[in-house]
């Protein structure tokens, strides 16, 4: 079994291509990567970020292609910089055919902005949710959003629990989504499109700072276990409880995404 993250370099290995691939590998799954961005930071700050040039992105995933095609079927998208990355993203999706999870990165968990200088943020995350609604999530098989970002993707300003499942809604009108609960009580509110039905799931939540990574994190466990073949609902509850497993295990300021084995 072999999947793929596009995604950004976390040094600290919490978040990121190193978190995708301990989750794979926690899975059973042999994990291939492309990389869009490298960053300097640890689970309490964020220092800087180069974005990867475009054509090398392309030209890492299809040298993963070019030997694994018969064996990828899915993948996961992280952070990817700007909508030129992501149009370049798209297209790549696009040719090789490859079942998608979007994790829509635009705002790093241990506080500030992964997209550009501070006077540009509100600017170039309305960029990013542009682009990423227009070229990767109609497209995919599902959006991972947490509570901000599913704010910038619906323009719903999101403090309870029907809010969460307005913008999910508003979201559910292009792709499948997920918006994760870890900043609105554990409760998870999922929209599929295709039923066009509403559920929510709630999780413990932890008294803990051992958190940084949990979007990659989820994100990857959740096409790891459609990789495994288990189907779409089956694939959110599996990953839901293999995050509260690996956030109650965490260590480090990080999650320990190799806690259980599965």
């Amino acid at each position: 079994m072999m999947g793929i993250s596009i995604a950004g370099f976390d040094p600290s290995g919490g978040a990121g291509i190193i978190a995708d691939m301990k989750i794979f590998a926690a899975l059973g799954i042999h994990g291939t990567s492309a990389i869009t961005a490298l960053t300097t930071q640890n689970p309490n700050k964020v220092f800087s970020l180069m974005p990867i040039d475009i054509n090398y992105i392309k030209e890492q995933i299809d040298s993963i292609f070019d030997a694994y095609s018969e064996y990828i079927n899915y993948g996961k998208t992280g952070m990817l910089y700007s909508k030129e990355i992501i149009k370049a993203v798209a297209k790549k999706v696009k040719e090789y055919d490859i079942n998608i999870v979007i994790d829509p990165v635009m705002v790093a968990s241990a506080g500030g902005s992964l997209l550009e200088e501070k006077n540009e943020i509100e600017q170039v995350k309305e960029e990013i949710s542009k682009a990423l609604k227009k070229y990767l999530l109609p497209q995919c098989l599902i959006v991972t959003p947490n509570i901000s970002e599913a704010e910038i993707l619906s323009n719903i300003e999101i403090n309870n629990e029907e809010d969460a499942m307005e913008a999910a809604c508003q979201i559910g009108k292009i792709s499948n989504v997920i918006i994760t609960g870890g900043h609105l009580n554990g409760i998870n509110t999922i929209f599929n499109k295709k039923t066009n039905q509403i559920k929510t799931i709630k999780k413990t939540l932890f008294e803990t700072k051992n958190v940084h990574g949990s979007g990659c994190s989820f994100s990857a466990a959740l096409t790891g276990y459609m990789i495994k073949k288990s189907d779409l609902n089956i694939s959110i509850e599996k990953s839901l409880d293999f995050i509260e497993n690996s956030i109650k295990n965490g260590e480090y300021g990080t999650l320990k995404q190799t806690y259980t084995f599965d």
